[in-house]
């Protein structure tokens, strides 16, 4: 009778403690809480390849060489292109020359002397037009002396005629006037020096560094020679001046 009882007390205490289980929720399934969202784990894998699924060659991404399977000469803009059709050398190259069939000394941008040929006035030193009164410029340099030159062997100038002794003379003379003719237009070097112009002799003269010299006498000229490099240096950076107002 005593284990009768005993054994009814414990299934009555069993029954019991399942309830309470219940009642209290511990065999409940989890609730959501309101606002949170339940992300599935694989939905938005961060790891998953971004390219998967997608045609490799389609602009692909993931491609480590974005020109994979593409013709490399595709965007090539030489490519079928004939490599003179823009060779500014192809055509001639004296076609944009600005020079080219142009007058030398019609303010050509070439020519490093636009003058050097031309029979502009230059402030030449003359005597009725003839220059050094008519004396061979390039025989004081082929005869180391001064020597009359000839009406037959004339060359114009710089504004003056020049005379010659021979043909040969003045086809020198004609082919680098400027090497030849005397400096400063043939006007007194001395006076030049000193900031004036005055004429000159075909005797008083002197060829310093390849160029010819010429003063107003063999007095001045001995005046001239006793500081030659001073006085052609005075020279040098009067003349522009002074030969403005011959």
């Amino acid at each position: 009778m005593k284990v009768r009882y005993l054994l009814l007390m414990g299934a009555i205490a069993g029954l019991t403690t399942v309830g309470a289980v219940t009642q209290f929720g511990f065999n409940q399934q989890p609730t959501q809480q309101p606002g949170i969202a339940q992300a599935a784990p694989c939905a938005a894998n961060p790891c998953a390849d971004p390219c998967a699924a997608i045609d490799p060659c389609a602009a692909n991404p993931c491609a480590a060489n974005p020109c994979a399977a593409v013709d490399p000469c595709a965007a090539n803009p030489c490519a079928a292109v004939d490599p003179c059709a823009a060779n500014p050398c192809a055509a001639n190259p004296c076609a944009a020359n600005p020079c080219a069939a142009v007058d030398p000394c019609a303010a050509n941008p070439c020519a490093a002397n636009p003058c050097a040929a031309a029979s502009a006035d230059l402030a030449i030193y003359s005597e009725g037009g003839i220059a050094i009164d008519g004396t061979d410029p390039v025989a004081y340099f082929t005869d180391n002396a001064p020597v009359p030159g000839s009406s037959d062997y004339t060359y114009e100038w710089g504004g003056a005629t020049w005379q010659f002794s021979s043909e040969e003379n003045r086809d020198l003379f004609a082919s680098d006037p400027e090497a030849y003719a005397p400096q400063y237009g043939g006007h007194c070097a001395w006076a030049v020096a000193q900031g004036y112009s005055a004429p000159t002799v075909p005797d008083a003269w002197s060829i310093v560094d390849g160029k010819l010299y010429l003063n107003f006498d063999s007095s001045v000229q001995s005046r001239w020679e006793r500081d030659i490099p001073g006085n052609i240096a005075n020279a040098d950076s009067n003349w522009p001046e002074v030969s403005q107002t011959i």
